[in-house]
């Protein structure tokens, strides 16, 4: 079974037989994969009135357990962006009545960021689809397949330092 970056690889290994292209095969079909994954991520978050990144900040306060809040650092540790995006993020998610920004109990120049009813209601009916979305992604997988992929995506994560957990 060959696919495009197959077809990569062999058109540079004629044209540079001199070159390893070999990390071209993990690469390419890592963006290739990036791509196809995200565009399916996106059409199960549309389905909802999501995006990726709103989908991000309501299923951290959900996960963080009640009462479904943290501090806008606390959410932009977890999703690893700037502090300029996840104001962003909260400022179109307030609007949307999804979450609510207040005072925090432990330090007064804080705010703390939390679900609201309908955001806690929004991400309860959002996460099985975007389960469903990923499990069928990875259908074609056996569970030996799936515990490789992870293993080996965990070890090029641990080498690059990807950064405390």
């Amino acid at each position: 079974m060959a696919d495009h970056v197959d077809r990569v690889v062999a058109q540079w290994a004629a044209e540079r037989p001199d070159l390893d292209v070999s990390p071209m095969e993990v690469f390419g079909r890592l963006k290739r994969l990036y791509r196809l994954v995200d565009a399916e991520l996106n059409r199960t978050f549309a389905e909802h009135g999501l995006d990726a990144a709103s989908f991000d900040v309501l299923a951290t306060l959900k996960r963080s357990g009640p009462p479904y809040r943290l501090t806008p650092t606390g959410l932009m540790q977890s999703a690893m962006v700037t502090s300029g995006a996840i104001t962003q993020r909260l400022d179109r998610l307030e609007a949307r009545g999804l979450v609510t920004r207040t005072r925090s109990d432990l330090d007064r120049r804080s705010r703390d960021v939390e679900l609201t009813p309908e955001g806690h209601a929004l991400i309860e009916r959002a996460l099985p689809a975007h389960l469903a979305t990923e499990h069928r992604i990875l259908a074609d997988l056996d569970d030996t397949g799936t515990a490789a992929l992870v293993e080996a995506m965990r070890t090029l994560l641990v080498t690059l330092d990807d950064g405390p957990v």
